[in-house]
């Protein structure tokens, strides 16, 4: 993926029925994040103290991971390889991100790193069972 593809991509944009499922997969992760998870999941496991498995430490990672992959393959991505590239690089990025907390002054949380990788390759595993390779 060069710049010029990306250009390309950009001046020849068009919204597909495969670009409106992987936006609507990314916009839905947003919105469960912001509408349900943060405001009501978080704070009742929080309050009655139940034990979830870290769910709800790491809701926010594994929806934002879900979000960033399918709105960006969504809008800048061209093709079932570089969107399966895409896919990797996000998930890469973002687990890399969370290794570099440190430099930001912020603690290294192992199971928000966990809950990005496993995110990513589960985004990997959808993104595949829905976009299946038709072309032998």
């Amino acid at each position: 993926m060069t710049i010029q593809d990306l250009k390309n991509g950009i001046t020849n944009w068009k919204l597909t029925k495969e670009r409106i499922i992987n936006l609507a997969i990314g916009f839905a992760a947003v919105l469960i994040y912001e509408f349900i998870a943060r405001p009501i999941y978080r704070p009742y496991i929080y309050e009655h103290h139940i034990n979830d498995f870290h769910i709800a430490d790491t809701i926010g990672n594994t929806l934002g991971t879900i979000a960033t992959v399918f709105v960006l393959i969504g809008f800048i991505g061209q093709g079932r390889t570089q969107h399966l590239f895409l896919i990797k690089l996000i998930t890469f990025s973002v687990a890399l991100y969370e290794i570099m907390h440190p430099l930001l002054g912020k603690p290294t949380d192992l199971w928000d790193f966990a809950a990005t990788i496993i995110t990513g390759a589960l985004c990997l595993l959808l993104y595949k069972g829905i976009h299946p390779n038709t072309s032998n």
